[in-house]
């Protein structure tokens, strides 16, 4: 039994056409399949024309054409990207906001969810569980994916300390999608994978340090959030990076609290 991991998909960004110049195109090219088509109607009226019957289907088919290639149009808005699929093949992602065309065979089913309902840690997760393995996923549009930053806010969970002790701890997760390769196709649905792996990470980070009292020159959860927040962002990091994933960091640290013997301690990281 082969057991070795699938080969990871990395981001390629590709360019696509200009959507005005197309559109102005395919626009000029319509009329004139109308004239085409208003003239082998005119010659059907004439018996001694006889190559409108041959201009009609010409018409017909070039109209069929064009609606197909008028399916190729799309927009993206600033922090967006589409993840261009052909029957099955990876062509590249496209980042440029604006209106474009391509490719109107590119799939357009159903994607990663741009957004989930804003909920906290234990709310996806329940909905993660309650699908299985056949999470539902929405439509977003021709395989779309948001760049943009989101928070993941976690409830608080009830873990042990490296002491052993009961203690109650939350943070709060900034990420964004980094590679849509990976988030699209190495996963099987990225916001799920974000909002486990954070609760995981945050279980083992507890386990990880004391709460207070800590042996000399030893971190605690209560005495050096900062270094805790550090140590929950790089353990976050190298687990969502298989993702495509970037839990993102800043000059002013995000909310972090740990709770023990219902001693609360709040502070930024």
């Amino acid at each position: 039994m082969n057991t070795s991991p699938a080969p990871s998909n990395h981001e390629n960004v590709v360019r696509v056409q200009n959507g005005w110049a197309l559109l102005a195109l395919l626009v000029i090219f319509l009329l004139g399949d109308f004239g085409l088509l208003l003239f082998a109607a005119k010659g059907d009226r004439d018996a001694s024309n006889s190559p409108s019957g041959i201009f009609l289907v010409v018409s017909v088919l070039v109209f069929v054409v064009l609606i197909i290639l008028f399916k190729g149009f799309f927009t993206l808005q600033p922090n967006e990207a589409r993840v261009l699929v052909l029957f099955g093949d990876y062509k590249g992602t496209v980042r440029t906001s604006g209106f474009h065309w391509a490719n109107p065979f590119y799939s357009n089913g159903a994607s990663q969810p741009s957004s989930l309902p804003a909920g906290d840690l234990q709310t996806k997760l329940a909905s993660a569980k309650s699908a299985g393995s056949g999470f539902a996923r929405n439509l977003s549009g021709r395989n779309k994916i948001s760049l943009r930053a989101r928070s993941l806010n976690g409830e608080k969970l009830k873990v042990n300390d490296k002491r052993g002790n009961p203690i109650e701890i939350a943070a709060v997760v900034v990420w964004r999608v980094q590679d849509t390769a990976q988030a699209t196709f190495d996963v099987d649905n990225y916001e799920t994978y974000v909002a486990t792996q954070s609760e995981s990470a945050l279980r083992h980070l507890a386990s990880l340090y004391s709460y207070d009292y800590g042996e000399d020159h030893e971190n605690t959860l209560r005495g050096n959030v900062t270094e805790v927040s550090q140590a929950l962002r790089s353990e976050l990091q190298e687990r969502l990076g298989r993702a495509g994933v970037a839990a993102m960091s800043r000059k002013s640290p995000r909310p972090f609290a740990v709770n023990c013997r219902n001693a609360w301690v709040g502070r930024a990281w």
